[in-house]
């Protein structure tokens, strides 16, 4: 058997494992293989399950933006957020938070948040003629990310301490306990479409991550493939972000695991790092409502998994590399 269809395979079946155990582990323990009662049923459908598949579609999502946004920079250490995106989306979310807005409006305003950061940012790097163009779309995002990092930091400072405070500080960090079946409704086909374009330029995804001279060479359109990546990457990341929260490393780590298992063809890469992504932010939120009796925040969580199976990925890259 072919390693990146053994790959898939174990993927796919610790994935379907992990949500067994992500249903059943909580706070209200939930025998799913004897008869529920009606509270069991209720937690069952109500909140665990949405969670956990809430999870998966968040990890999913962050490490396939992640696996397009470094294959697209041919750089390994890009993530969804290097574009800005992630900080435009808390910059919407604390300012609807500081306004006393409703869930669904804070999740609109992060959403629209992160957008519109990325837009700005492409914006700037297309008025930076002359210049290499993946490079100063680093750049400006990095600008314009400090920026709104800078907005929210002035609103968590005049924001009320005892009410508005605490929410901006619980969002900032990651947390998966508020998702209800109309959050997922609503993420969902957003995700799909964002992914769609990653799907359908997964071939001239591989060409550009030889170089744009190359790729114009062998018939690529950059500009336009990369516009639609870019694109494709940012909706689902803003999607899933405008309903989790800001949750680092997934989509840093995640493909480089895909990478060692199945390669770095984009065709193959892609799916990997989906499958392990939801499979991944599953165990981590798992663990986050499983282990202590305070529920751990994910941002705080997934750095402290992430920090040390980052560098044993590197170290395993740098000996397949020799």
């Amino acid at each position: 058997m072919k390693r990146p269809l053994l790959a898939f395979i174990l993927a796919g079946c610790a994935l379907l494992l992990l949500a067994v155990l992500g249903l059943a582990v909580g706070r209200y323990p939930i025998n799913l293989f004897a008869s529920l009662d009606a509270t069991a049923q209720d937690v069952l459908w109500r909140i665990r399950a949405p969670r956990v598949l809430a999870a998966i579609l968040v990890g999913a999502a962050l490490s396939g933006a992640g696996a397009a946004y470094q294959q697209l920079f041919r750089n390994p250490l890009v993530s969804p957020d290097i574009l800005g995106v992630s900080a435009g989306s808390a910059l919407g979310a604390v300012l609807g938070i500081f306004l006393s807005r409703d869930v669904v409006t804070i999740q609109a305003m992060a959403f629209l948040g992160g957008i519109a950061t990325v837009a700005l940012v492409y914006s700037i790097g297309n008025a930076m003629r002359g210049h290499d163009p993946l490079l100063t779309l680093v750049l400006a995002g990095v600008l314009v990310g400090a920026l709104a990092g800078a907005g929210v930091g002035l609103l968590k400072y005049i924001a009320d301490p005892y009410n508005q405070l605490p929410a901006i500080t619980f969002w900032l960090l990651g947390s998966l306990s508020g998702i209800a079946p109309p959050d997922l409704l609503s993420t969902l086909p957003a995700v799909l479409i964002g992914l769609l374009p990653l799907w359908l330029l997964r071939w001239q995804i591989d060409t550009l991550s030889l170089g744009d001279e190359e790729a114009r060479a062998l018939g690529v359109a950059v500009r336009p493939v990369r516009l639609s990546v870019i694109a494709g990457a940012t909706l689902i990341t803003a999607a899933v972000v405008s309903v989790s929260g800001i949750i680092g490393w997934v989509g840093l780590l995640v493909p480089h695991m895909a990478r060692l298992l199945v390669g770095p063809r984009f065709v193959l890469l892609l799916p990997a790092s989906l499958l392990l992504g939801g499979g991944y932010m599953l165990a981590v939120d798992t663990l986050a409502r499983g282990s202590v009796a305070m529920e751990i925040p994910l941002g705080i969580l997934t750095a402290l998994i992430g920090t040390p199976v980052f560098i044993w990925v590197l170290l395993k890259a740098r000996r397949s590399w020799q």
